[in-house]
């Protein structure tokens, strides 16, 4: 093709500038901490449970936001009623919406005087100031990932492989399975490693309805954070940020190894 040397040279210096030169001088520093360094922040156990926060509430706000996304694209691409265009236009709202207003927002509507809060309140059901809160925040900014990832998969497939199965007798639970599901799970999986790897570095919509409680609901990109602040925790900071940063490529290429593996796998079935 014509320029595409100059073109892949020009994307490649660009990423490498942009996404590759930070981090690597980011595991060139923490890489020179010494071992004595690393072990200190790593035993850390308050480093350890904001990981484990960070962590925990990503994977489950990952799968929520995956499970209801699936089903809103599902109904904007298989169903036509008045309102739609509403509807899938505020599903892009989070993008365009600062964090901070978000945290602000859900705090507001979640709180113990707030529209939902008041309510459950007197059920002994509180969604701030725990780790709940945090989940309902990265369901908020990760549930878009989820439905456009899914939304141009259901588009292209349309309804054909869905009426040939029918008209062989299949019912829609088999069709489902057998028809629909292999051809949406590549972009299943591209959609919950999205809003995994968004939900573990969220930090503004997270401080408002969170909490911030050492050891409970303090979570990783806020400690970050507080050691940067401190006197002396630079070090700290540091390895917190190089822990987050592997841990986070491993999920990533396991996630995208497996939808590979799985689209694979569908091509060869097919």
């Amino acid at each position: 093709m014509p320029g595409f040397g100059l073109g892949l040279g020009l994307g490649l210096t660009w990423l490498g500038l942009v996404v590759l030169l930070p981090l690597a001088a980011l595991i060139l520093r923490s890489g020179g901490l010494g071992l004595d360094g690393w072990l200190r922040a790593v035993g850390d156990p308050r480093v350890i449970a904001s990981l484990k926060v960070s962590f925990a509430t990503a994977f489950i706000a990952a799968v929520v936001s995956l499970l209801a996304g699936a089903l809103i694209a599902w109904v904007l691409e298989r169903y036509r009623f008045s309102g739609r265009r509403l509807l899938d236009a505020l599903v892009d709202l989070p993008f365009a919406l600062p964090t901070a207003v978000a945290g602000i927002t859900l705090a507001a509507i979640y709180d113990e005087n707030g529209w939902v809060g008041q309510m459950l309140q007197p059920l002994g059901i509180k969604l701030v100031n725990n780790t709940t809160g945090i989940v309902i925040a990265l369901i908020f900014i990760g549930l878009p990932f989820a439905v456009r990832t899914v939304q141009p998969v259901l588009e292209a497939l349309g309804r054909e492989q869905e009426e040939a199965a029918a008209s062989l007798g299949a019912s829609r639970l088999t069709t489902l399975r057998r028809v629909i599901l292999p051809e949406l799970l590549p972009a299943l999986l591209t959609g919950f490693s999205l809003a995994f790897a968004r939900g573990l570095g969220e930090f503004g919509s997270v401080i408002f309805i969170a909490g911030n409680l050492p050891m409970k609901t303090e979570i990783a990109p806020l400690l970050i954070t507080i050691r940067l602040e401190e006197e002396g925790g630079v070090t700290a900071a540091i390895v917190l940020a190089t822990l987050l940063l592997l841990m986070s490529f491993a999920c990533l290429v396991a996630i995208n190894a497996a939808s590979a593996l799985f689209a694979h796998g569908s091509r060869r079935d097919g």
